[in-house]
């Protein structure tokens, strides 16, 4: 990989863990977290300048179905960031709290954690729609291709897909997303560590998801 290539994979990876953090709220602290979340709003913004030749590309070529739903979710990922950051920023306590804003607490609370979650799928799935890339450069440093390795790693990645599903279920995702559930609980007492593997597995079963999507939605393109 040549330097820019580095550079963009080892921003998706402190992305990605930032992602996770986030996450992680009242475990992390307030004051981190907001701070995590400046570092994540830095990182997004580097992210696009460094993919600024797809952006040259956006209304260039053909539409195909899978360009289309990259195309959406890029865009989704984006109002949803922008929404967090804005909704944060009316929340800060320790960061922004010079700007000394007052009115619109209980609406920017939640329109926090609808982007938060909303976000967290968004970036997810976009991580997986481009899966390939990243299985395509970690081929380039094994030489020798292993059928059984191959396997092993798809097993592995399904595995943890599977235990996202749960972790999905017992974070109860789905109702932070569609607000059933109004405030975010935590248990004070829980392990950061163990917190962070449940929101991996979630990352994980959107990456497969994205991943198996990209590969119909290129087969679709390409009939």
């Amino acid at each position: 990989m040549n330097k820019k290539q580095v550079l963009r994979v080892s921003v998706d990876i402190v992305m990605t863990i930032l992602l996770i953090l986030l996450m992680a709220y009242s475990l992390v602290g307030e004051a981190a977290h907001e701070w995590l979340g400046v570092a994540m709003f830095v990182l997004f913004v580097l992210h696009h300048l460094l993919n600024r030749p797809w952006h040259n590309r956006i209304f260039k070529g053909n539409d195909t179905p899978y360009r289309t739903v990259q195309t959406a979710l890029v865009i989704l990922a984006f109002l949803t960031m922008c929404g967090s950051m804005i909704s944060g920023v009316i929340l800060s306590r320790t960061v922004f709290s010079f700007l000394g804003t007052r009115g619109g607490q209980a609406a920017a609370r939640t329109i926090h954690m609808l982007c938060a979650y909303w976000g967290f799928v968004f970036m997810s799935l976009h991580l997986g729609l481009h899966w390939n890339v990243m299985l395509h450069m970690a081929g380039r440093h094994h030489k020798k291709k292993s059928a059984v390795r191959s396997r092993t790693v798809r097993i592995i990645g399904w595995l943890v897909a599977v235990y996202g599903v749960y972790a999905f279920w017992k974070r109860s995702i789905l109702g932070y997303m569609l607000l059933q559930i109004h405030f975010v609980f935590f248990v004070p007492s829980e392990s950061l560590i163990l917190y962070f593997l449940d929101y991996l597995a979630i990352i994980s079963l959107f990456v497969c998801a994205g991943h198996y999507l990209a590969c119909a939605l290129r087969k679709k393109g390409n009939r």
